[in-house]
């Protein structure tokens, strides 16, 4: 009887408020009622109702606190469950939808505006809460296909907006595809011709469980013109931005990582060069401009430039380890041109290569000659032309470089210097660039006399 009273009142109020208040877009409960409470005493919200009872979310939402619920009526239910029951979903993928739908926030329609924010659902490999992409440049619309219908009803413990469907868990694609800083992207992957890998495929795979280096449309614009480039090199620029696993921006650190690229016909992933000392680059050359646009099967992270295909070179100036190397490079042998040298495309001579990389301690422990023409010896000690030996594939005796034979013992695994008296040890391996892999050593490989 109580609650049959309660309902009266409230029916009785909100008639009164609909009667008096038609220039007033907002609308405020009359009574005592939280977010729960209006859902179940509004019959075109029933299927929503038994939802949040049978995932015991009505409970949540009939505490004390802040939210706001995009809420879908019983026609999106009956679209979104197209025939099913809603009994045939499972309770935790249930849970987990409405959760899609709910912020730990009051969002009034006023102060929504375009872009990402982040919901109470979560992403099984991270945990991390699953982003929301509202668009408000024509009404409200969510992840690119929900419209908020009704805007701002007002309860106790939160706001209500009421959607015209379902809010599906979104995927990679379903970001990429929504956002319009991403459109660029969108129709590279998906309609050039040529590409063995669905990158629609791989972007909506419910267990793709993957890391997306996103450029926006100004990277690509200040790419240029890709109208000519093979639809096999352009395949491996995009994998050149995938990673697998989903890697959240603060579990990230200064390191190396892999990308789904390949080297040559290999199966062997490129390597990318992750640095976390100010925000989060990528090889040096592309950096993190929206980190953890997090969807239910990986998470995106918003970049400034194309990250293209990396070079041996690359690595060298990315990584500060090798500043000293670098110098070398350059700075100290202006008659000899190693950069363009070591940045030749693979298949083409002297490229691949294997070079050996002295950090800075290494050059550190030496006296770097300032003959020019022993510097220059000494650099080419550490190349070795027209290979791409990975660690897996050192074999101890040995090997010939652009100035004669080092010796490998690919037990330990080490390299020594004809003119070296301890061998040197390999402390990195496999850095796998587009023309070539680097193995990091910790002393300079000196020839012999």
């Amino acid at each position: 009887m109580k609650n049959y009273f309660k309902k009266a009142f409230f029916a009785l109020c909100l008639i009164s408020i609909v009667a008096c208040s038609d220039d007033d877009d907002t609308t405020f409960i009359p009574v005592s009622m939280t977010i729960a409470d209006f859902v179940a005493d509004n019959a075109d919200y029933s299927s929503l109702f038994a939802a949040l009872e049978r995932t015991n979310l009505d409970v949540t939402l009939n505490s004390n606190g802040d939210f706001t619920v995009f809420a879908p009526n019983n026609a999106a239910f009956t679209e979104f469950l197209d025939g099913a029951a809603l009994e045939d979903v499972p309770v935790e993928t249930l849970e987990q939808i409405l959760l899609n739908h709910v912020l730990d926030v009051r969002a009034p329609s006023s102060s929504l505006s375009t872009g990402y924010v982040s919901n109470l659902a979560t992403e099984s490999n991270s945990s991390a809460n699953l982003s929301m992409y509202i668009n408000t440049s024509s009404g409200v619309v969510i992840n690119g296909d929900v419209t908020v219908t009704t805007a701002d009803i007002m309860t106790d413990n939160g706001i209500i907006h009421a959607v015209d469907k379902v809010i599906p868990l979104p995927t990679m694609l379903t970001f990429v595809g929504a956002d319009s800083n991403f459109s660029t992207l969108a129709t590279v992957a998906t309609t050039t011709t040529g590409f063995l890998t669905d990158f629609g495929a791989v972007l909506s795979g419910a267990d793709s469980n993957l890391t997306l280096l996103a450029p926006d449309n100004d990277a690509f614009t200040a790419l240029g013109d890709i109208s000519g480039v093979p639809a096999a090199t352009i395949e491996q620029i995009l994998l050149n931005h995938v990673i697998a696993g989903t890697n959240i921006s603060s579990s990230l650190t200064t390191s190396y990582g892999n990308t789904l690229a390949t080297f040559g016909d290999s199966m062997d992933n490129l390597s990318i060069y992750i640095n976390t000392d100010n925000g989060v680059s990528f090889n040096g050359i592309s950096t993190v401009t929206q980190a953890d646009i997090v969807a239910s099967n990986g998470v995106i992270h918003k970049v400034g430039s194309v990250i293209t295909l990396p070079t041996v070179v690359t690595f060298a100036t990315a990584d500060a380890t090798f500043s000293t190397l670098v110098e070398a490079l350059t700075t100290l042998t202006p008659s000899t041109d190693f950069v363009s040298v070591l940045s030749t495309d693979n298949g083409t001579a002297p490229a691949p290569f294997t070079v050996f990389a002295p950090t800075n301690d290494a050059f550190a422990a030496i006296t770097i000659p300032t003959n020019e023409t022993m510097l220059t010896n000494i650099l080419n000690y550490h190349v070795v032309g027209e290979n791409n030996v990975r660690s897996s594939q050192l074999i101890s005796g040995p090997v010939t470089t652009l100035n004669g034979d080092v010796t490998i013992d690919a037990t330990a695994p080490s390299v020594t210097g004809a003119g070296n008296t301890s061998a040197s040890n390999i402390i990195v391996v496999d850095v796998q660039a587009a023309n070539g892999v680097i193995h990091v050593i910790d002393q300079v490989l000196l020839p012999g006399l």
